[in-house]
């Protein structure tokens, strides 16, 4: 999948996540960019892309994301590494 693909489908999630289809995710977004990113729409935002892209995070793998680009460099890996 690529890089492109996972951030067409991060748009769905976090327009489902903090139901606001008007945004859009780029690789420097951060929590401080998208209203209502709290600690528990965090956790559910991690749980719905675990289950969109049928992987797992560890927590240490989760503290160190810094923003989107860093979440999509994740998924890449852990898609790949399948």
């Amino acid at each position: 999948m690529t890089k492109d693909q996972i951030y067409e489908q991060l748009n769905d999630i976090f327009h489902d996540t903090f139901d606001d289809d008007s945004i859009r995710v780029t690789p420097e977004t951060t929590a401080a960019d998208v209203p209502d990113w709290d600690s528990v729409n965090h956790i559910n935002l991690m749980v719905a892309v675990e289950a969109r892209f049928k992987i797992k995070f560890k927590t240490a793998e989760l503290e160190s994301l810094h923003n989107v680009g860093h979440l999509v460099d994740l998924i890449q890996s852990k898609l790949e590494s399948r």
